[in-house]
């Protein structure tokens, strides 16, 4: 046996014991939900000032949060409580960073059809309807949720 094939399990076992593993092992896939960022701040505030319609106090945490970093739910929680406040132009500018930032970001892609549903584009809003179809093909509540929008204003017209 060449020396380089006897030294393979020696190399091996310093690697392992100087704990450089994780280099070296892979690691484990995520599902879509359980995808967790370490920069994600705690958003509990701002979404109990959203559930009580504080759309103001929301609005100065969430800025305030947006400075400080940049992250996906931060964005689409911004979209979202502009879009509740009627302007539609930011909302869609938030929307659309909260997306880049994560492109299957389900909530963001429901909000977005929301939005879309709200100011009469429903080709667009069935845009987002498809790429949440693709997201979740089993179902999920976004997908629900912005379906549900869609036949609303279809019915209303």
């Amino acid at each position: 046996m060449n020396k380089t094939l006897q030294s393979l399990p020696v190399s091996l076992a310093l690697i392992l014991g100087l704990g450089l593993a994780p280099v070296v092992l892979p690691t484990p896939a995520y599902a879509v939900d359980n995808m967790s960022a370490t920069d994600t701040p705690d958003l509990t505030s701002v979404r109990a000032k959203i559930k009580a319609k504080d759309y103001a106090a929301a609005l100065a945490e969430l800025r305030d949060l947006a400075e400080d970093t940049q992250q996906a739910d931060v964005y689409n929680l911004l979209g979202f409580t502009l879009r509740k406040t009627g302007d539609f132009k930011t909302s869609l500018t938030y929307y659309t960073k909260a997306l880049e930032l994560e492109p299957e970001h389900k909530a963001a892609r429901e909000y977005l059809g929301e939005l879309y549903v709200e100011t009469g584009d429903i080709a667009k809003a069935k845009e987002q309807l498809d790429v949440l179809a693709r997201l979740c093909p089993g179902g999920c509540e976004e997908r629900e949720d912005l379906e549900r929008a869609i036949n609303a204003k279809s019915a209303s017209n």
